[in-house]
């Protein structure tokens, strides 16, 4: 099955979190999101290691495994137009928007582990488009 994941629940590949054996589960699964996982995932790592929870070098060795992860990236280009029409109906931050207008336009769904987002995806038309992972 396609699936579209967000960078929350990426992270769970490389950080050890609640839900990561959730999220792990996911990588058998054909994964797409927009390019933008990774820059999301990259400021997680760096983050991580500015506040001491991991040290640069392991920050630089998660990210490399984040890289070469099972997730087909797609430009964000054609997809922006619709993830500000989104953003702008749900009243939530076009990032996150950026996933949701990918997965309509492959007809699938986003695993997110972010609550607000999947509380924010509640217009008719959006039913079962964001789901959270776990739940999924």
């Amino acid at each position: 099955m396609r699936i579209v994941i967000d960078a929350s629940v990426a992270l769970k590949w490389v950080v050890p979190e609640p839900e990561s054996d959730a999220a792990s589960a996911l990588r058998s699964d054909e994964l797409i999101a927009p390019s933008l996982w990774l820059v999301e995932t990259g400021n997680a790592l760096w983050r991580h290691a500015q506040q001491g929870a991991m040290t640069v070098e392991q920050a630089y060795e998660r990210f490399s495994e984040l890289a070469n992860a099972p997730v087909t990236s797609l430009p964000i280009e054609p997809y922006i137009g619709q993830a500000l029409r989104i953003a702008n109906e749900l009243a939530h931050p076009i990032y996150d928007c950026l996933y949701l207008a990918v997965a309509l336009h492959y007809d699938t769904h986003v695993v997110t582990a972010d609550r607000r987002f999947v509380a924010a995806a509640t217009p008719p038309a959006l039913a079962g488009r964001v789901k959270l992972l776990g739940a999924a």
